[in-house]
C-alpha cells in the first residue's frame, strides 16, 4: 500500500524549522542532530521538506492506525540526504478527517 494523495503531501515549515531541524526542541533535538549530519540545514528547510515528500511517494506504507482524527501512516525507507547517503528513516503521516492531502507528524531515524 502507498500513502494516499502523496504526491499532495504537506510539509509545513514550522514542522521543519521548529520541530525536526531545532536543535533546542525537547523532542526535535535528536533528531535535528540527525538530520544535519546528512546535510539539511534550517535556513534551507525546504530540502527537507521535499525529502520527506519524496520519501513517502517512493516507499510503501508499513502500518496504518486510526488516530481518532483520521488514519495516520508509517512509511519506512531510505531518505535521500544533500551529502549523498541515503539513511534508513521514518516517515508518520495523517490524514485528517474531510482533508484530501496527507500531512507530516514526525520523521526520524530507523535503528
Amino acid at each position: 500500500m502507498n500513502l494516499p494523495n502523496a504526491e499532495n503531501a504537506r510539509v509545513d515549515e514550522e514542522k521543519i524549522t521548529e520541530y525536526l531541524l531545532s536543535e533546542a526542541h525537547q523532542f526535535g533535538g535528536p533528531k535535528a542532530v540527525f538530520f544535519m549530519e546528512f546535510g539539511f540545514k534550517k535556513e534551507k528547510w525546504a530540502i527537507l521538506a521535499e525529502a520527506l515528500r519524496t520519501h513517502a511517494q517512493k516507499h510503501p506504507v508499513v502500518s496504518l492506525i486510526d488516530s481518532g482524527f483520521g488514519p495516520r501512516f508509517t512509511v519506512e525507507g531510505p531518505l535521500e540526504c544533500p551529502d549523498g547517503r541515503k539513511p534508513q528513516v521514518r516517515t508518520v503521516w495523517q490524514l485528517d478527517e474531510g482533508k484530501i492531502a496527507p500531512r507530516l507528524i514526525t520523521a526520524y531515524p530507523l535503528e
